[in-house]
């Protein structure tokens, strides 16, 4: 499984920007995937995750109602469109996947999460 993040960068705050990975190497549909980020000095934590057939996902208590994690799995994609961002939304962000398909709710923990991308760098300045 091949993983490849997209579309971070530099935003003022209150700004949106949309992140997308794109998976390669097996049938996208098998798999569940999620968005975690990590602050330098800080953890990885979930920040959005969603089951392999798009009917559930999971947020963070700290992106509810700004952040919205969607897929494509004719395109083998999952992005991640991130509203209203915050200075404290800066972090590296990082696309997983685990091969599941018994799960009815999104996996939120980094420990369930099998392949990883590089990550991409998201800078909100105030």
């Amino acid at each position: 499984v091949h993983l490849v993040e997209s579309g971070g960068g530099l935003v003022q705050a209150g700004g949106s920007l949309r992140l997308s990975c794109v998976f390669s190497g097996r049938t996208f549909a098998y798999y569940a995937m999620g968005w975690f980020r990590q602050s330098p000095g800080k953890e990885h934590t979930s920040v959005a995750s969603i089951t392999w057939s798009g009917s559930s996902a999971a947020y963070a208590d700290s992106v509810k109602g700004r952040f919205i994690i969607s897929r494509d799995n004719a395109k083998n994609t999952v992005d991640l469109q991130m509203n209203s961002l915050k200075p404290e939304d800066t972090a590296v962000y990082f696309c997983g996947a685990v091969e599941n398909t018994t799960q009815l709710l999104a996996l939120i923990s980094p420990f369930d999460y099998k392949y990883w991308g590089q990550g991409t760098h998201v800078t909100v300045s105030s």
